[in-house]
């Protein structure tokens, strides 16, 4: 049995922020891009916002070309997956022989690994905020590798704080579906929404700027500005008030005209 398959058989083991661990992947080792074939990758919101910026394509562009729509198990909540080419590995549509050729955008599931993370209730619930686990993959070599880490190194070195906090929202809103009775489901018009917030930002910009939506809810001119300028500050905005809209959290106040 070889260091590979030892691995694979190691049982799941709970990891928290200060845990350590010895990883490297560069194109030095064999199984090089290995873990760009074959996958399943839910994408995230900001991930969809910084793959479309990257290629300069619209919101719809991308998910139509890059994207395959699902429900999440569990959670009863319309994702996207990243679509994977037609070919006997099943590749990543941007791995090459050579690497990633988007790397500095690459999406969040691929800035973690060969860490797994997962959240164990709704942040209200309960103090904690979850916890990490090791990817074990039989082709991995990466372990074998002396650079050491720990999570917290790692998540800052990759990037991860950076997407976790814009997305710190998103993931909040999908645990909480996540808590609900099996039997409470979403009316297909909340399911609309949710993907429309989370996936199709151009879409849900023109919604706001283009509809009725600020002759009813009373926004102040700075965050107007704002959301309209940055992508990033209108993906936050979106869904904070989308969590308002779902849980009644009385966040976003209607115009006192509107309420007549």
């Amino acid at each position: 049995m070889n260091s590979s398959d030892r691995m694979a058989d190691i049982p799941p083991v709970r990891l928290g922020l200060d845990s350590k661990f010895k990883f490297k992947c560069h194109k030095g080792v064999k199984c090089f891009t290995k873990c760009c074939r074959g996958i399943n990758i839910i994408l995230t919101p900001y991930d969809i916002i910084r793959l479309k910026k990257r290629l300069q394509l619209s919101s719809e562009e991308f998910l139509a070309v890059y994207t395959t729509p699902q429900l999440w198990e569990k959670t009863d909540l319309p994702v996207v997956t990243l679509k994977l080419m037609d070919d006997d590995l099943q590749s990543c549509p941007f791995v090459k022989d050579d690497g990633c050729i988007i790397y500095a955008d690459r999406p969040t599931t691929c800035r973690y690994y060969p860490l797994g993370v997962a959240s164990l209730s709704h942040k209200e619930q309960v103090s904690d905020e979850g916890f990490y686990f090791f990817v074990h993959e039989p082709h991995c070599l990466g372990f074998e590798e002396e650079k050491e880490w720990t999570i917290r190194e790692w998540r800052k070195d990759q990037g991860v704080d950076i997407h976790d906090d814009i997305n710190a929202e998103w993931t909040d809103l999908v645990v909480r579906k996540r808590s609900f009775p099996p039997n409470l489901k979403l009316i297909e018009e909340s399911k609309k929404m949710f993907f429309l917030v989370s996936y199709n930002i151009d879409k849900f910009k023109a919604f706001v700027f283009e509809s009725s939506f600020l002759d009813r809810y009373d926004i102040d001119a700075e965050t107007i500005e704002k959301i309209k300028a940055d992508d990033t500050a209108l993906l936050k905005f979106g869904l904070k008030w989308l969590k308002d809209v779902l849980f009644k959290e009385g966040s976003f106040k209607l115009k006192e005209d509107a309420n007549s």
